[in-house]
């Protein structure tokens, strides 16, 4: 059992994975990774370490990136770019759902109808989230405005999630801010 006390003074370990053939073989730089840190460093004023993986298109790759980071790094938190379209080699929310033990399709759908209202292709994404044991996993399109605004629209839920799976606190700053129930 986590004491929430030491769980409120933790250093939040977030894991940051992009999914791409591409940028895991050094042919395309990796882009949608770094955006994911900027965002976190820009909107979280509570101490965070970042732990950054970049693997290929691969269900085998994407499941073990996401296992090593909630078992091993024990991240609370974990963010992957890329790999959540219709194309054949976008496989990221089905390694999400193979890895976890509950599924929180409410992240998905909102980040979908925030991204209607600026491009009406985002029909076509596939982002979810999950549990895995203490880590939130979260889906995220692999373009950086779009990680922005996905992010933008479900952050103000992270920080109870975190707390509801009994991680370390998450405080939110520059314009964003956490919804708790009064008293928490």
């Amino acid at each position: 059992m986590t004491d929430n006390n030491s769980a409120n003074t933790q250093i939040a370990k977030i894991g940051i994975v992009t999914v791409s053939d591409r940028a895991s073989a050094g042919i395309y730089e990796d882009r949608g990774g770094p955006a994911i840190h900027e965002y976190f460093t820009k909107h979280l004023s509570s101490s965070w370490q970042p732990v950054a993986r970049v693997v290929a298109d691969e269900i085998e790759l994407i499941t073990a990136a996401l296992r090593e980071l909630a078992d091993i790094e024990k991240c609370c938190l974990i963010v992957t770019t890329g790999g959540t379209g219709p194309a054949v080699r976008d496989i990221t929310p089905e390694a999400t759902e193979k890895v976890c033990e509950k599924m929180m399709p409410g992240f998905g759908e909102l980040m979908r109808a925030t991204s209607l209202k600026v491009v009406p292709t985002a029909i076509l994404s596939r982002q979810t989230a999950g549990i895995r044991g203490g880590a939130l996993i979260i889906n995220l399109p692999g373009k950086p405005s779009s990680i922005s605004e996905c992010l933008d629209a479900v952050m103000p839920a992270v920080p109870y999630c975190i707390d509801l799976i009994n991680g370390p606190r998450l405080e939110l700053t520059n314009g964003l801010v956490a919804f708790r129930p009064k008293g928490k």
